[in-house]
């Protein structure tokens, strides 16, 4: 406390509001620069859930490859990848469901499912590989939320349900 009193003005602080109101000053502080490293600290909620998967097949997640396997937790801005003999199956909170054949990549970029505020959003990428796609509440509710991305296209979902293969150049 003693460089709080020197730029306060000494002495004339000992009985001073300041030195009343220091201690509090501080622990918000504190809390408040706790709550912004937890925060930033914090992955994004799940977004999806694994619910099949076959061969070889990976979540990238923060530059870590993890196996992917029943009931993995998909967040946003993980990317799915499937090897030669892989393919997995994501279904979203929304009830999107997702499939990826052999040699897929795709990366969820954006995922928004906040009915109660009238928020909805899906942005997927998808970079190579075979994908079906069935659409859920978001699409649903909210027909312009949802967008399908690849190297040549993007899709806005009106539909339902489609089928996607992306070919490497």
């Amino acid at each position: 406390m003693g460089w709080i009193t020197r730029i306060f003005g000494g002495s004339k602080m000992k009985n001073s509001k300041w030195n009343r109101l220091f201690p509090t000053l501080v622990a918000i502080l504190s809390l408040l620069s706790a709550s912004e490293k937890a925060m930033s600290a914090d992955p994004s909620p799940a977004v999806a859930t694994i619910q099949n998967v076959s061969g070889m097949a990976t979540v990238l997640r923060q530059g870590q490859a993890i196996t992917a396997k029943l009931g993995l937790e998909v967040w946003e801005n993980d990317t799915l990848r499937t090897g030669p003999d892989g393919s997995i199956g994501v279904v979203f909170k929304d009830d999107t469901s997702l499939s990826l054949g052999p040699e897929s990549v795709l990366v969820i970029d954006e995922f928004v499912f906040a009915p109660q505020q009238g928020k909805f959003s899906i942005v997927v990428r998808m970079l190579k590989g075979t994908a079906a796609y069935i659409s859920g509440l978001s699409s649903k509710l909210q027909p312009d939320s949802t967008r399908f991305e690849t190297p040549s296209a993007s899709l806005g979902i009106r539909g339902t349900k489609f089928v996607v293969k992306v070919e490497e150049k």
